[in-house]
């Protein structure tokens, strides 16, 4: 077939590896749980092993991509597929929720699948707990690394700005572990699947929360007083009313740790 005739390789700059294991990709639709109905987004559907399978079961199949030898690919491989459409952009740059609300949506639920490079697993989840609500489910697959840091307890080193994010905003299970092996080329880390889904909590997502999150984990290193006097003026009371040791580092407090300092922070006397 004519996508055969031009060998298109992994980019480094991509953080491109291609799952090519049957077993896998089959465990990974099966994940999604889908009645033939549905729409799912792909987020990178690089050669497109995943995309065929989700054509077969899938209602339509919206397919983002911004390699452009990826792009060529998959325009010759889904050129008769009238359920596929390949939107040829980087989803950092996209407004998922448009999408969704688009005229491109047929009906019933939107799905969404991806397996996330390291270098945008942090931005792009972020975009979709901005707009997760469009989604009935997300299976995504991160380097094992990530998943650790999305699941730390607190007070654990990998504990950080992502997992509390997550917490606040995403209900998420581990489904299984990849090896290497089932990627080409072979990385050097494993790969882990999570379902997500939206938190339920009847507001938007809160941008100043986020804000505090970063600015709290800052500098690791530093204690949560030292990360936030510079950019709160009541950091010190806000502390003390909430009761935490202003000594404490980030990645020690719980959710519901941070949920409270931020009632009691004044943003409006937030330093720039």
């Amino acid at each position: 077939m004519a996508e055969n005739r031009k060998a298109v390789f992994a980019k480094k700059s991509f953080g491109q590896n291609f799952l090519v294991d049957q077993n896998y990709i089959s465990k990974i639709i099966q994940s999604l749980d889908l009645s033939g109905s549905e729409t799912v987004i792909e987020i990178g559907p690089g050669r497109g092993a995943l995309t065929e399978k989700l054509l077969q079961q899938a209602g339509s199949v919206i397919a983002i991509e911004l390699d452009r030898d990826m792009i060529e690919l998959l325009k010759v491989k889904f050129s008769d597929k009238s359920n596929f459409l390949l939107i040829e952009d980087d989803v950092l740059k996209l407004d998922l929720g448009n999408i969704v609300a688009s005229e491109l949506m047929t009906g019933g639920s939107v799905k969404l699948v991806a397996n996330l490079p390291y270098y945008i697993s942090t931005a792009v989840l972020q975009q979709l707990i901005e707009h997760g609500t469009a989604f009935s489910e997300m299976v995504l697959m991160f380097q094992r690394e990530v998943v650790e840091r999305i699941s730390a307890k607190p007070g654990e080193s990998e504990r950080g700005f992502l997992t509390v994010l997550v917490e606040a905003y995403l209900k998420f299970e581990r489904l299984f572990d990849v090896p290497p092996t089932a990627f080409r080329p072979v990385p050097k880390i494993w790969s882990s699947v999570l379902r997500m889904r939206t938190r339920d909590l009847g507001m938007g997502v809160d941008k100043e929360f986020i804000k505090l999150l970063s600015n709290g984990f800052a500098q690791k290193r530093k204690t949560i007083f030292n990360n936030l006097k510079l950019r709160y003026s009541n950091a010190a009371e806000a502390l003390a009313k909430a009761d935490i040791d202003p000594t404490r580092r980030a990645e020690t407090l719980s959710l519901d740790e941070w949920t409270g300092l931020y009632s009691r922070l004044d943003r409006g006397a937030e330093s720039r």
